[in-house]
């Protein structure tokens, strides 16, 4: 027998039936007369805790159809497609994409300018680049309708001073640069390492600590960045 959700008061006593909150989640309507009456009470007199247990099958099947709902689906790699075409015309690149459901739902965009002969390690991001990525990006996001659900907040920004180094290219683009950097597996009997990038070959990062360098797997890092230096 599939388990129906809860819902119950301080006394215990059952405050919504199971059909009527099973019914609240799966169709729009008025269920009030399935209640008991409780108009009489004062207002808080009585606490409400609610909790749904959904069971494997059709109950899971329909819980994901209903966070859809609320949340909305979406499609990373369709919204950094759309970011990058929209970077490429602004001579940018997207660094990374990022959607996050908290207090509001949040979709960052993070862009870079690529390395260049005047600027081998890439120039900076202004408030002008990361201004005209938004205004065009949330124009196809909206006619493309690549973000469903309610409303939500785009924010496009540099990657930042102590940028995360994600791509084999990084390691080399940013060689000299202080980092820090993390790997799932001790090297040396150590998982954490602090010193200067002095670049990447056969798929070994070298960072240099102190008077040795050390070379690490890049497939095993867990996650790098760079350290800010004043």
């Amino acid at each position: 027998m599939k388990e129906r959700p809860e819902c119950e008061g301080r006394d215990g006593a059952g405050l919504f039936r199971g059909l009527a909150l099973r019914l609240a989640f799966l169709a729009p309507g008025n269920y009030t007369e399935l209640l008991p009456d409780r108009s009489q009470q004062t207002v808080g007199a009585s606490p409400l805790f609610c909790w749904a247990r959904w069971p494997s099958g059709d109950g899971s099947r329909r819980a994901q159809e209903w966070h859809a709902r609320v949340f909305g689906t979406m499609d990373l790699e369709k919204i950094r497609e759309a970011a990058e075409r929209v970077a490429r015309s602004e001579g940018l690149e997207v660094f990374e994409v990022e959607w996050k459901v908290g207090k509001q739902r949040l979709l960052r965009v993070y862009i870079d300018r690529p390395p260049g002969p005047e600027h081998p390690q890439g120039g900076g991001i202004t408030h002008q680049d990361c201004e005209r990525v938004s205004e065009q990006l949330s124009v196809i996001l909206d006619v493309e309708d690549l973000v469903q659900g309610p409303s939500y907040v785009l924010e496009v920004s540099s990657p930042g001073l102590d940028r995360k180094l994600i791509k084999p290219a990084d390691y080399g683009r940013f060689s000299g640069r202080r980092a820090q950097i993390w790997t799932n597996e001790p090297v040396e009997n150590l998982k954490y390492f602090e010193g200067r990038l002095a670049g990447i070959a056969d798929g070994l990062v070298k960072l240099q600590v102190k008077d040795r360098e050390i070379s690490i797997p890049f497939a095993g890092i867990r996650k790098a960045n760079l350290v800010v230096e004043f």
